[in-house]
C-alpha cells in the first residue's frame, strides 16, 4: 500500500492483526485538527504573510535536525547558508546549498528527519521520487516554482495543514509585536506568544545584567531589587496572558528546584544582580526562580512547561561563530525526584496548576518521571522531545511512562519545531505511533477497541487541548 513513495502502513505493526487496527485507529484520527502549544516558529511569517525564500531557505537553513547531520560529516555550515553571529559571508546560493543536501540525502537513512523530509516532499510539493543529486535540481525548481504561489504562502499553509493554534516561544523581553501585528490583521488564525524568560533568569545567560535592565524599564519596576524584579516578571506575564499566551517555558539545565526563605532569596538576588555570585549561587538562583515561576503560574494560570536536561552551545568555538541553537545542545542525566522536591513541595498538590515536564534522558520515564506525574496532581509528562522526537523514542515512551502515569497523566504531542513544512509530518509520526502502540494493546486484550478509539482521540487533540488551555 503506497502513495507515491510513502506507505500508508508505515510505522505500523508488521503483524498483520495488529497492523489492521492500527490502520483503523489512524483513519479515525488522521485528519483531526493539529494543536501545536509548544514550537518556534516565527510569529514574523503569518504576520507579514509573504512568500517563503527558496527552498533551501525555507527547508534547510534554519532546521538545525538537518544541518547538524551534515556537518557530523564534515560539511560546514558555512556552505550551508547558515548565518553567521559576526555577519561575514556564508553561501548565499540556495541551489548550491540545495545540491549539497541531496548529495548527503543518504545520511539520513533511519532517522525521523528522512520521515519527515518525504513526507513534507510528497503531501506538500507532490514530489514522489526520492531525494537524490541526479534529481536535486528538478526537486528545487518544482519547489521554487510552488513557493512563489499564494496557496503557498504562511497563512495559506496554516489553513492547509489544518492547524488550529499554534504557540511560539518569545522572550521575556519581546514586545509582541509581531503578534499583535496578527491579531489587528483580521486573520482568523489563532498563533500565541509563551513566555520564556531564561535571559532574565539563568545568571549564565549572555547579556544578564544588561537584559535586567531591559527588563525593569519595558516593565516599569525595579529589577534592581528582588521584589522589583519578581514584579517584572508578573508584568511580562500579563502583557503575555493579554496577548493570548497559555503557558510558560524554561530551558534550564537541570531540574534543581529551590524554596528559599524571602531574606535568603532577596540576599542571593543582591549577588546575582551585582555579578559576584559563584557558579553554586548562580545554579541555586535557576533553581529559585522555577519556584517562584510556579507560584506565579498557580496566580495567573500560565501552564508551566519545564524543559531541562540540556548542556546547550557544547562546542565554544561553534557558539562564538554561530550563535545558539545550531546542533550543539548535548543530553546530560537529569535528576527529578530529589531536584523538583521544593517545587513540590510548595505547589505539587494542587488541581488547578499544570506543570508539564520534559526530559533528554529516558532513563528517568519509568524511574522518575511517570511515578511523579502518577501521583501529583500539578504534574503532566510532556511528550518525547528533541532527540527522542522519533518512532522509537515515541514508542519507549509509551512503553516505560503508560504503566504508571496512564496515558491521561500525559499531554498529547508538541512538535516543537522551527521547521515549518515538517509540522503535518511531526503529528502524523506521532499519531501513528500511537496507534500502533494502542493496536498492540487491544490485540492482546489489554483495551477494548472502542476504549483505544477515544485515547487515539484524546492522545492527537484532546489531551493537548485541555492541558494547555486552548
Amino acid at each position: 500500500m503506497t502513495h507515491g513513495f510513502l506507505s500508508a502502513d508505515r510505522l505500523f505493526d508488521a503483524e498483520p492483526t495488529a497492523r489492521g487496527i492500527a490502520r483503523e485507529l489512524y483513519e479515525g484520527i488522521a485528519g483531526l485538527p493539529i494543536l501545536s502549544p509548544h514550537g518556534h516558529t516565527d510569529p514574523r511569517w503569518y504576520a507579514e504573510n509573504a512568500h517563503f525564500p527558496d527552498p533551501a531557505r525555507l527547508l534547510i537553513v534554519p532546521d538545525h535536525y538537518i544541518f547538524r547531520m551534515l556537518l557530523s560529516q564534515g560539511v560546514r555550515l558555512e556552505d550551508l547558508g547558515v548565518p553567521t553571529a559576526d555577519g561575514s559571508a556564508v553561501e548565499a546560493d540556495g541551489r548550491a546549498i540545495w545540491r549539497r543536501f541531496a548529495e548527503n540525502y543518504h545520511l539520513f537513512r533511519g532517522t525521523p528527519t528522512r520521515l519527515w523530509i518525504d513526507h513534507t516532499f510528497e503531501t506538500l510539493f507532490g514530489i514522489t521520487e526520492r531525494l537524490s543529486a541526479a534529481n536535486a535540481d528538478a526537486q528545487y525548481d518544482r519547489i521554487a516554482e510552488l513557493l512563489t504561489r499564494d496557496d503557498y504562502r504562511p497563512r495559506a499553509l496554516f489553513e492547509r495543514f489544518g492547524i488550529e493554534v499554534i504557540s511560539t516561544t518569545d522572550s521575556a523581553l519581546d514586545d509582541l509585536s509581531w503578534h499583535r501585528m496578527i491579531r489587528d490583521s483580521g486573520w482568523s488564525g489563532r498563533v500565541l506568544p509563551a513566555y520564556r524568560p531564561d535571559n532574565v533568569v539563568d545568571p549564565d545567560f549572555e547579556g544578564f545584567g544588561a537584559n535586567l535592565d531591559r527588563l525593569g524599564d519595558i516593565s516599569g519596576c525595579d529589577t534592581g531589587r528582588w521584589q522589583g524584579y519578581l514584579d517584572a516578571h508578573r508584568n511580562r506575564r500579563a502583557h503575555f496572558i493579554a496577548m493570548g499566551a497559555t503557558a510558560s517555558d524554561h530551558g534550564h539545565p537541570t531540574a534543581e528546584t529551590a524554596n528559599l526563605g524571602a531574606a535568603e532569596a532577596e540576599a542571593l538576588f543582591d549577588a546575582v544582580r551585582s555579578g559576584k555570585a559563584d557558579a553554586g549561587q548562580r545554579a541555586l538562583f535557576r533553581a529559585q526562580m522555577l519556584t517562584e515561576m510556579a507560584r506565579m503560574s498557580r496566580d495567573d494560570g500560565l501552564v508551566l512547561q519545564i524543559h531541562p536536561g540540556s548542556l546547550r552551545n557544547h562546542s565554544p568555538s561553534m557558539m562564538a561563530r554561530f550563535g545558539r541553537d545550531k546542533g550543539f545542545d548535548i543530553p546530560t542525566r537529569t535528576d527529578y525526584v530529589r531536584a523538583l522536591k521544593p517545587l513540590l513541595d510548595v505547589v505539587g498538590m494542587e488541581t488547578d496548576l499544570t506543570i508539564v515536564l520534559f526530559t533528554l534522558d529516558e532513563t528517568s520515564y519509568a524511574r522518575e518521571l511517570a511515578p511523579l506525574a502518577g501521583v501529583y496532581p500539578a504534574l503532566r509528562l510532556g511528550p518525547p522531545w528533541w532527540f527522542h522526537d522519533s518512532p522509537e523514542g515515541m514508542m519507549r515512551f509509551r512503553q516505560m511512562a503508560t504503566e504508571t502515569a496512564g496515558f491521561y497523566n500525559t499531554v498529547g504531542f508538541n512538535d516543537d519545531t522551527r521547521a515549518f513544512p515538517s509540522i503535518p509530518a511531526r503529528h502524523d509520526v506521532a499519531r501513528r505511533v500511537d496507534c500502533a502502540f494502542l493496536a498492540r494493546l487491544v490485540s492482546e486484550h489489554r483495551l477494548d477497541l472502542d476504549e483505544a478509539h477515544e485515547v487515539a482521540h484524546d492522545l492527537a487533540y484532546g489531551l493537548a487541548k485541555r492541558a494547555y488551555r486552548l
